[in-house]
């Protein structure tokens, strides 16, 4: 990047209760990055496929209400300080999982299966709708995850290269995956708690006016990697 300003963006983050796994509320997360000088985050709540705190016996609207209370508490906290918050989800096919943006709260609302597609049938419903979607650690190993490795390059936008949770060995695979394929790059926190040590995601040239210009960024190979070590490279390298 030429411009000596950059604005900084989370693309994969959790808020507690939402997601099971997270310990942070929305209000704690975006102070978090307010402070840490982004401009924006991506909210990216396990959907209700994956690592869930959704109650059993809810109808679907319920659910998709109470997966999207996260994202609505971030944004309305994000309103008053200063921070872009913007809307995404982490898909989960058998632990396999995918950061997707450019969906909205109504379409889910409207797809009461979309919880148990196939990672091609999901693929194809997300792109058909104007949807992104990007393979997040597509080489971590964990016992939930019924099938570990990349998936079809044909069948996903980018990949995530960088994930400050994941071992530089896992990251490096990651990585020479996406090179090998020519797909586009983004690394990411996948920040639980508001107080990590290594907060990572993607460096824009110009301030996104919403998710759209995100995705277009990415997919143009527009954006830097925000690494902990080195602040911001270019994804190319």
């Amino acid at each position: 990047m030429m411009n000596e300003t950059v604005y900084l963006y989370e693309t994969h983050m959790h808020t507690s209760p939402v997601s099971n796994c997270a310990d942070a509320s929305p209000a704690e997360q975006v102070s978090a990055y307010k402070a840490r000088g982004y401009a924006g985050i991506i909210v990216t709540d396990h959907f209700l496929n994956g690592n869930t705190g959704c109650p059993r016996g809810l109808s679907w609207e319920q659910k998709i209400d109470f997966f999207t209370s996260g994202y609505l508490a971030a944004k309305k906290e994000g309103a008053r300080c200063g921070l872009d918050v913007f809307f995404g989800l982490e898909y989960s096919v058998g632990g396999t999982e995918f950061l997707t943006y450019g969906l909205t709260p109504e379409l889910l609302r409207e797809h009461t299966d979309m919880d148990r597609l196939t990672v091609r049938e999901y693929s194809v419903f997300v792109r058909s709708r104007g949807g992104f979607l990007a393979q997040a650690h597509p080489y971590r190993m964990a016992r939930w995850i019924q099938n570990p490795r990349p998936a079809d390059p044909g069948l996903i936008d980018a990949v995530e290269v960088y994930n400050a949770g994941m071992p530089q060995s896992v990251n490096e695979k990651a990585f020479e995956f996406a090179r090998r394929h020519h797909l586009p790059m983004q690394a990411g926190s996948d920040s639980h708690y508001a107080d990590i040590p290594l907060v990572s995601g993607i460096a824009l040239e110009r301030k996104a006016e919403s998710i759209f210009d995100v995705i277009e960024a990415i997919k143009g190979k527009q954006n830097d990697l925000v690494l902990p070590d080195r602040f911001h490279v270019k994804q190319q390298e």
